[in-house]
């Protein structure tokens, strides 16, 4: 009753630990920002072919929930820019490195050794008619490789192997001086479920979800969001809540930190940093753009674009005897309650 008790506490007390975080961090970054609430529209005389450029850098994450530690580089082209908007490609590639010591970014068990991941992303941003509001969608695909090495869990795993995961994405942006709206989809596709060791399978999850950020002043930025997971493995199943405070330093240089809880991950901090060369035409342009997120975001970089991996045990039945390590030939696999946890269990052929 007693670990019951903690552990509801622990659940319960994440997501509102995360919540009260960022209402105190928007509450003091407030009393500094300026109220321009009660003045002048801002008048935009900022002609987009002038500001919207061909722009590449290099960007960097530590581990997080499902995702690698990570550092790569990307580019954002403009392919057809109009006086309001902008078709685009945006294309990251990174090269992914072992999850810091004993702490794996999947659950048990641990990425290992030097890979590559790359996301590429279409899509199309455009002003509303009066500038008040940046709006877009976009659409894309992902990719993975993972490889693996021990279990930070003290089992003793054998045969491990390196993998490879796929997903397509779909997200759709809404963007004020003062308010950004990010809703998004990644869809994991082809072979989503790998044996990973002789213990554990490993799978990509489906993750729904939205974030909601404020802009505390032009520098300074907060979020808060929510998502959903699944996977084929149906161990990591359910919801989420995620933060994260941001600090534009100028000239294309970022950094953030992110913050994530939810029942399979449990809660995981991680950082990043960002930055973009080759941004408006000239110097004096490319600070007044800084101050003016509905056309600084015309060409800023996507979010969620990572493949998000998890591993479960491999617990399997046969001929109505329950054991790890289950031999091929799995006719089904579902997932079962096993204390009280769920674990993928494979009915395999008895001949």
């Amino acid at each position: 009753m007693t670990n019951t008790s903690t552990a509801l506490k622990r659940h319960l007390l994440a997501p509102a630990v995360l919540m009260l975080s960022m209402l105190l961090s928007a509450n003091v970054f407030a009393q500094e920002a300026p109220d321009n609430s009660a003045g002048e529209p801002i008048e935009r005389e900022v002609n987009l072919k002038d500001v919207v450029k061909f722009n590449w850098g290099f960007q960097g994450a530590t581990q997080g929930a499902g995702t690698p530690n990570q550092a790569g580089l990307g580019f954002f082209l403009p392919m057809m820019v109009s006086d309001n908007g902008v078709l685009f490609l945006d294309v990251l590639a990174n090269a992914n490195f072992a999850d810091f010591g004993d702490y794996s970014s999947i659950i048990n068990t641990e990425v290992d050794g030097i890979t590559l991941s790359t996301s590429t992303r279409i899509g199309y941003r455009w002003l509303t008619d009066d500038s008040a509001w940046m709006l877009g969608v976009n659409g894309g695909y992902d990719t993975r490789e993972m490889a693996t090495g021990s279990a930070d869990t003290g089992v003793i795993v054998t045969n491990s192997q390196e993998v490879d995961f796929q997903q397509v994405a779909f997200g759709i942006e809404a963007v004020s001086d003062t308010w950004n709206v990010n809703v998004y989809a990644l869809v994991p596709v082809d072979d989503t479920e790998y044996r990973l060791n002789s213990v554990y399978n490993g799978g990509a999850l489906d993750t729904y979800g939205v974030d909601v950020g404020y802009s505390i002043t032009p520098e300074f930025e907060t979020s808060i969001g929510y998502y959903y997971q699944k996977g084929d493995l149906g161990a990591a199943d359910g919801s989420g809540v995620q933060g994260r405070i941001a600090y534009n330093i100028g000239n294309g240089f970022s950094i953030g930190t992110n913050l994530s809880y939810d029942d399979a991950f449990d809660g995981r901090v991680s950082a990043d940093i960002t930055y973009r060369f080759s941004g408006a035409s000239t110097i004096a342009k490319r600070k007044d753009v800084q101050q003016q997120h509905v056309i600084n975001d015309l060409t800023s970089t996507l979010s969620n674009r990572d493949v998000r991996v998890h591993d479960s045990v491999n617990y399997c039945v046969r001929n109505g005897v329950g054991g790890i390590n289950c031999i091929p030939g799995c006719l089904v696999s579902v997932p079962v309650w096993i204390n009280n946890k769920p674990f993928p269990v494979c009915i395999v052929d008895s001949k």
